[in-house]
């Protein structure tokens, strides 16, 4: 063996030969990198369109796809819509909305009768007016009780959540692709940082077989293979085994699999910040393609307060018997507006969107080992094999270097 080493280091290319695992590292941390950055990056298309010349990002160029796969493979397997509403709690929603409102209640009301006649409103007496913020103020908290429970009760028909996820991705890319590289961070630096250790052990088998086969088309042919194996390796061992394989002192089980709980949790809280948070489900309720459903629900719980003496001869006095009837549609929009702003109000969104993140979570982690890996599983799968052969390609290219470097020796 001694013999051999000394043989070797007395070739005059032995600081050359040496180069080969360094350089198959180096090819493997860099192929990997690449790969990871062209999975996520750029958010928008770089290039020319018009010739089909330049690149998107994976995740963001599919980012529509990517949000069904989202829904169908977690979100909607883990809790109904409407078990979800119904744990953000109707009534302390209709509690909190209740008292924004009341906090602007008469500019509100005077905001809607002056838009029809500011003269008449304005020259009805102090007293009836008083009585029709009296009459609004004693009935609210009830209304809007009913108003919310009834959008609980009919949350799937008023929100469609696939259609929902979708839409909020396509309009913000950088969505989809936040929630991968956070819930996958470390994954990720492994397949960057593993790319140099499996080069470095590939470009050993390089070395050994060139020295036994000392052929130029060896170092083009295994840059291919260091290129392609790290990929494929460093992608694959994220998600496999999906169950824990004991073999000696050893345990080999998916680095995605190991962190269950941990990922578990991570992907709850941003699905829960940033997805199915009560901003989003109230202004898809108040403003999404069903609104003209919610805005028949208000209008119906509306009628009591609307239909009574008291408010119905104010409104009659400052508008007329015809302005009455277009009123109720116009009370109806503004209850939707000020609804849809009370429940924007960020703290409030997020204190509730903490019960939303525990059931998620809770749930998540009693998913089998089969079903939690397409959480993260479909953002490589997507195109997998272009990132796989760029990984070749450049392994080919610093294959040809190295064989150019010899040429020169």
């Amino acid at each position: 063996m001694n013999d051999w080493l000394l043989g070797l280091s007395a070739r005059p290319d032995f600081w050359w030969l040496i180069s080969i695992p360094l350089v198959a590292a180096a090819v493997g941390w860099l192929t990997n990198w690449i790969a990871i950055e062209m999975t996520f990056w750029p958010i928008e298309f770089v290039g020319f369109k018009r010739w089909r010349l330049g690149w998107q990002g994976i995740i963001p160029a599919k980012s529509g796809k990517m949000a069904g796969i989202m829904v169908d493979n977690s979100l909607a397997r883990l809790a109904s819509l409407s078990e979800l509403f119904r744990q953000l709690e109707p009534e302390r929603i209709a509690e909190h909305i209740s008292r924004n409102i009341s906090l602007r209640l008469e500019e509100y009301i005077d905001e809607v009768m002056t838009e029809h006649n500011a003269v008449l409103w304005e020259n009805v007496p102090v007293m009836v007016r008083n009585r029709v913020y009296a009459r609004a103020r004693r009935q609210l908290p009830e209304i809007l009780d009913n108003i919310v429970d009834d959008m609980a009760e009919n949350i799937e028909q008023l929100v469609d959540l696939r259609a929902m996820v979708v839409r909020l991705m396509r309009e913000d890319r950088s969505l989809v692709v936040r929630i991968f590289m956070e819930v996958g961070d470390k994954e990720l630096k492994f397949v960057v940082n593993s790319g140099f250790g499996f080069g470095f052990l590939f470009g050993l088998i390089q070395l050994g077989v060139y020295l036994i086969y000392p052929e130029n088309w060896v170092l083009p042919v295994f840059g291919f293979l260091v290129g392609y194996l790290t990929n494929w390796l460093a992608l694959n061992v994220i998600f496999r085994p999906l169950e824990p394989i004991q073999i000696g002192p050893c345990c080999f089980h998916g680095l995605f699999m190991k962190r269950k709980h941990e990922v578990a949790d991570k992907f709850a809280e941003v699905c829960a910040r940033d997805i199915l948070n009560l901003s989003n489900l109230m202004t898809e309720v108040m403003a999404g393609p069903q609104a003209h459903r919610s805005k028949a629900i208000i209008k119906r719980h509306l009628r009591p307060l609307l239909e009574s003496s008291v408010v119905r001869t104010a409104i009659q006095i400052t508008m007329g018997a015809q302005g009455y009837a277009s009123l109720k549609s116009r009370v109806a929009d503004k209850a939707l507006a000020m609804t849809l702003q009370s429940v924007n109000e960020a703290s409030f969104s997020r204190e509730r969107s903490g019960v939303i993140h525990s059931t998620l979570s809770t749930r998540m982690m009693a998913m089998s080992n089969t079903e939690f890996q397409e959480l993260l599983r479909p953002a490589f799968k997507e195109d997998e094999w272009i990132l796989i052969m760029l990984g070749a390609v450049l392994g080919t290219v610093a294959g040809f270097a190295q064989l150019l470097v010899m040429w020169s020796l």
